[in-house]
């Protein structure tokens, strides 16, 4: 069995994955490996974040590695809070970045945005990337309590209910992540 270190602390999202792996590979997660260091995100984009860490792992642990990073992109905003997502006000407040984000929209009549996650896959000496998007609108008030960050005002193309208004199943099955993650595990079955 190969391992592979998802770059997470996250050990519900860590078992998930592991389960659509096993038994190819055995997924562990930061804690798993004993790296305790807040990985910096310094990069410009997704992908530099998301390289810089599954990066991070391969040089200090000499273990294959992926990561990903995410965030939601508003049109009307030239695609803020973007990387910045998690800490879009200046905070590292979901709350309070939500609220930022909805009075810089208030007005504003174009509500199109799209969450998007990269992963990025360090096997082999090799980087392969893997991109899931999801298109919608920003509503003009939250609606739900699923979810974190901008799920209550998010609501996805072909729907018309919130991330933070659906149940877990379904957003894992139509989400950015999701969508990023099942490329990421259609090449490692490969």
């Amino acid at each position: 069995m190969k391992k592979l270190v998802f770059a997470t602390n996250n050990a519900h999202k860590t078992v998930e994955v592991s389960n659509l792996l096993a038994p190819a590979y055995e997924v562990l997660n930061l804690t798993g490996i004993g790296c305790e260091v807040d990985i910096p995100e310094t990069g410009h984009t997704f992908a530099e974040n998301a390289t810089l860490k599954s990066s991070y792992v391969v040089e200090n642990f000499q273990l294959d590695c992926f990561a990903d990073d995410s965030g939601l992109e508003v049109e009307a905003l030239n695609n803020e809070p973007g990387i910045y997502s998690a800490r879009y006000s200046g905070v590292r407040n979901d709350q309070t970045n939500l609220e930022f984000l909805l009075q810089k929209m208030e007005g504003v009549t174009n509500r199109k945005a799209r969450f998007k996650t990269v992963i990025s896959l360090m096997q082999n000496g090799q980087n392969h990337l893997f991109e899931g998007v999801i298109n919608g609108q920003i509503r003009q008030e939250p609606v739900g309590t699923n979810g974190f960050g901008y799920d209550p005002i998010f609501e996805p193309e072909g729907y018309n209910i919130t991330f933070a208004e659906m149940d877990l199943e379904l957003k894992n099955k139509i989400s950015h992540r999701a969508l990023a993650m099942q490329q990421l595990i259609a090449f490692l079955k490969g």
